[in-house]
């Protein structure tokens, strides 16, 4: 099955690139910085919800290893938090002294602007990031190659057809590059040490569910670390 002709990659790509395109939209247009907020959230999710409805994510479905699974999972999203937490607030690293405004539906609106951040931060962007980096560019590393010093893009194997799970060099170190660079310079440091994190996660538990679920509770913890002292909002 041709990568072209199947569009299989497109349930994995589009809702990641509608959330680039929209972050970029909201900096160069002038958009009200609460409908900005509102297109970022809404369009990725209803995206995402249309492909899953259709069952374009059977990778997500697989099972979780019982509540040993869980517990671990949200091990690894506590340790992980941690770590993008500790060398800022320690002055290791420098970081931005601005973080979210919540004022931008105004002074009676700010419980409604931490709500919408919150489900965007912690429910949509671990299903947007992990279904692109860890499920489609993972995989779609694999069917890479350079031959006679030219790259190589194997177009006639579905990527959907790899195992999600299966280590291999080039895939590992594309992934943490492209989620390292995918991150403002200042997080880059922390980016790159979860970018290999969550790899070696996803090879340890053997199904992408695992790594959503660690990424959600490094968001939801950062997210309340913010909520509770927001002097921490740079990292929303």
């Amino acid at each position: 099955m041709s990568l072209h002709t199947s569009r299989a990659w497109l349930p994995h790509v589009a809702p990641y690139v509608l959330f680039l395109v929209l972050v970029e939209l909201g900096r160069w247009l002038p958009l009200p910085p609460g409908v900005a907020l509102c297109l970022k959230v809404a369009i990725p999710a209803a995206a995402l919800l249309a492909f899953a409805l259709r069952g374009c994510y059977p990778e997500l479905r697989i099972g979780s290893g019982g509540a040993a699974g869980w517990f671990a999972d949200v091990a690894v999203g506590l340790g992980v938090a941690a770590l993008w937490m500790a060398p800022y607030v320690s002055g290791l690293l420098p970081h931005p002294t601005e973080g979210f405004d919540a004022g931008v539906f105004g002074v009676d609106g700010r419980t409604g602007a931490w709500a919408l951040r919150g489900l965007g931060f912690v429910v949509v962007t671990p299903f947007v990031e992990e279904l692109f980096v860890r499920s489609f560019l993972i995989r779609f590393a694999e069917l890479i190659s350079l031959r006679g010093g030219r790259l190589e893009i194997d177009t006639e194997t579905d990527f959907r057809s790899l195992p999600v799970a299966r280590y291999s060099r080039a895939s590992f170190w594309i992934t943490v590059a492209w989620f390292t660079f995918s991150h403002v310079s200042w997080e880059m440091p922390v980016a790159f040490a979860t970018g290999v994190l969550y790899n070696l996660w996803l090879y340890r538990r053997g199904h992408l569910g695992a790594v959503v679920r660690a990424h959600a509770v490094t968001n939801g913890t950062l997210f309340a670390c913010v909520l509770l002292d927001g002097r921490l909002g740079y990292f929303l």
